[in-house]
């Protein structure tokens, strides 16, 4: 006769790493994009980066009424905050974002494009944010300055519309050629 099995050790008992696991611990929510690059105190310094371009910039700077770009700072922080995953404070003060609404009255050309995303690319840059984080954000920031624009009216550089001669930018359609003999 053989001997009877030993009986099989509980759960979890010391020494047995084969042993089926206990209760499963809940998993942990996953971080937002937010949290992962630092949280407020990141958003902080980005549109503060930012701010310091815009506020010498004689396109973007007549876009912002007010004397003091303290207001649009804290706009754009608790924009991008809610955005990227924290507080919902900027919904809970002022709706819904509607971004293209928002803008609608400003006008924004792909130069005025331009020069916001080239001080957004400074800011970005001085966060020093890993690979994947620092991508994920600039690809987001492009997204949104090229579906802000709405003209391509020029803002003032270059020259302006009324001074274009009509040689240079044809108005209409040049007539049909006439068909000739050997067509």
């Amino acid at each position: 006769m053989t001997d009877p099995m030993p009986p099989l050790p509980s759960a979890g008992s010391p020494g047995d790493a084969g042993a089926a696991p206990g209760p499963a611990a809940a998993p942990a929510a996953p971080l937002s994009f937010y949290d992962e690059v630092g949280g407020h105190d990141t958003f902080v310094r980005l549109v503060d980066a930012f701010y310091r371009g815009v506020a010498d910039d004689e396109v973007l700077r007549p876009m912002y009424p007010e004397e003091d770009l303290g207001p649009a700072k804290e706009r754009l922080t608790l924009f991008l905050v809610q955005y990227w995953g924290g507080p919902t404070t900027y919904s809970q003060e002022r709706g819904h974002p509607r971004l293209r609404m928002r803008h609608a009255s400003f006008h924004v050309d792909p130069d005025a494009r331009d020069r916001w995303l080239a001080h957004m690319r400074v800011a970005v840059d001085e966060l020093d944010l890993p690979p994947l984080h620092e991508t994920t954000l600039w690809d987001y920031l492009q997204r949104a300055a090229y579906a802000m624009v709405n003209t391509f009216e020029p803002s003032g550089i270059g020259p302006a519309a009324g001074t274009r001669s009509s040689a240079s930018f044809p108005v209409s359609a040049a007539p049909p050629a006439e068909p000739g003999p050997d067509r």
